[in-house]
Order: C-alpha cells, then structure tokens, then sequence
C-alpha cells in the first residue's frame, strides 16, 4: 500500500506541475506561434509568414503607442532610482523603520487603487494627462520597488568602507562615486530593469492617466481589441514578450531580488 502510494505521488507531482505550466503557458505559446501565421483567420494555420511584423513596423499608430511606452518607462526608471537612491542614502542618518515600510505599499495595494487616487490627485489640481500624469504615476508605482531593493543591498555594506575612504582624504562626493556607487550598482542596474519591465507592461496606470494623444502600448492594444481581433496583436504581444522576457533574465542574472527577500 505504502508502495503504491510513493509510485503515485511520483507520477502525480511531475503531472500536476506540467498541467499547472500548460495552463499558464500554452495559451502564449499559441499566440506567439500564430504571430506567424500567414492567414488571418485564427482557425486555420496558413504558413509561416512575417505579415503581421511587417504590418506592425509599418503602423505609425502602433510605433508612436510604442514610443510613448518606451519613453514613460524610461524615464519613470531613471526618477524612481534617483528618488527612491535618495531615500536610501537619507535613511542613515534618520532611521525609520515607518517611513521605509510605507513604500511596500505600493507592492501590495492593487495597481486600480493607485490608478485612480493619481488621476484624482491630478484632477484635484488640473493638471492634464499625458506624459506628465504618465510618468509620475509609473514613477509612484517604481520607488515602491526601488527602495526595498537598494535598501537591501545598502544595510549589507559596511561602514568601515566608506569611514576609510573619508579619513584618507576624499570628500564625500568621491565617496559615493569611487566606493559607494560601485558597490550599490548590482541593486541599482537591478532596480532599473524592474521599474522598466513593470512600466512598460502595466496598463490600468496607463488607462487611467493618458490620453487621446499620448496612450501606452497597452492602452492601444485594448483599443485595438475593442474594434476586433486583428492578428497584428500576436506580434505585438510577442515582441513585449520577448522584451520584457529578456529584461527579467538580465535581473535575475544579477541575483539582487534572492538578497531583498532574505533581508527583509
């Protein structure tokens, strides 16, 4: 009976992990499959072919959607590390363990929730939406990833490295760009690629604080959807999966994130 069992539990595991990876994966696996299929009609396969790419680099719609993400994601990327960097530097001469915690909320509470308090801080003050509403909200959204991580990498270091350097004569700019700097950059580069993945993939931020002339890649693909399937999107949704793939191997190559979760 016990024997029985082990052969079971051998079999059942290996299966209920397939079956759990099939069901998440297949169903992008078929779309980027059909991204290169030559018919329009989703029914039938009518061979390999690079129609709906070419369609797609030769739709200005779709390139200004793409610019529009590439440049909210970049410099939403660039303002969280520099604030968020800020932050971390600041908490060592006022430690609070209130202040620091307060970021995570950004990680837990849902992204419709921080939509819509930006758009209504935005509207409160008549400020229009567009890049700016765009940025700062990724932005928001980006330091609450930010600061755990660098904060991780920063309570590790020790002090005696950046006392030596000071008592031997340099200024505290020299500090933080010859001692500090390097060693922060595996947080720093690893925080950047995050913000920038999670930017350019979100889209109820984007829905809510664009506009008709500045949307999101994903806010147009949305729209697209509405007005009906058109094949165009598999090539879409497979090129940002592609990025946003690569993106997360080069951060977990990096292995920041294992060290913020044993940290914190």
């Amino acid at each position: 009976m016990v024997e029985n069992k082990r052969i079971l539990l051998k079999f059942l595991h290996p299966g209920l992990v397939f079956f759990t990876y099939m069901f998440l994966y297949l169903p992008i696996l078929i779309m980027a499959i059909f991204s290169f299929n030559g018919s329009s009609a989703y029914s039938e396969w009518g061979g390999f072919s690079l129609r709906w790419y070419y369609n797609l680099f030769s739709s200005p719609e779709i390139l200004d959607a793409l610019f529009v993400s590439l440049v909210v994601a970049f410099f939403s990327s660039i303002l969280s590390l520099f604030l968020g960097t800020s932050f971390v530097l600041a908490s060592k001469w006022w430690k609070s363990t209130f202040l620091s915690s307060i970021f995570y909320i950004n990680i837990i509470l849902p992204d419709i929730v921080l939509a819509v308090c930006i758009l209504s801080l935005f509207t409160f003050f008549n400020i229009s939406v567009g890049y700016i509403s765009l940025i700062s909200g990724h932005t928001i959204i980006g330091i609450g990833f930010v600061i755990p991580i660098v904060r991780a990498r920063f309570i590790e270091l020790d002090p005696v490295l950046t006392e030596a350097s000071l008592d031997l004569g340099a200024s505290y700019a020299q500090t933080f760009r010859k001692v500090l700097l390097p060693l922060l950059a595996p947080s720093l580069i690893a925080s950047v690629l995050l913000v920038f993945t999670i930017s350019l993939d979100d889209f109820l931020i984007g829905f809510f604080c664009s506009s008709p002339s500045v949307q999101t890649l994903s806010v147009y693909i949305y729209s697209m959807i509405k007005t009906g399937v058109d094949p165009t999107i598999n090539a879409v949704s497979t090129l940002l999966l592609v990025i946003s793939s690569l993106l997360v191997l080069i951060l977990f190559s990096l292995n920041v994130l294992e060290k913020v979760v044993s940290n914190e």
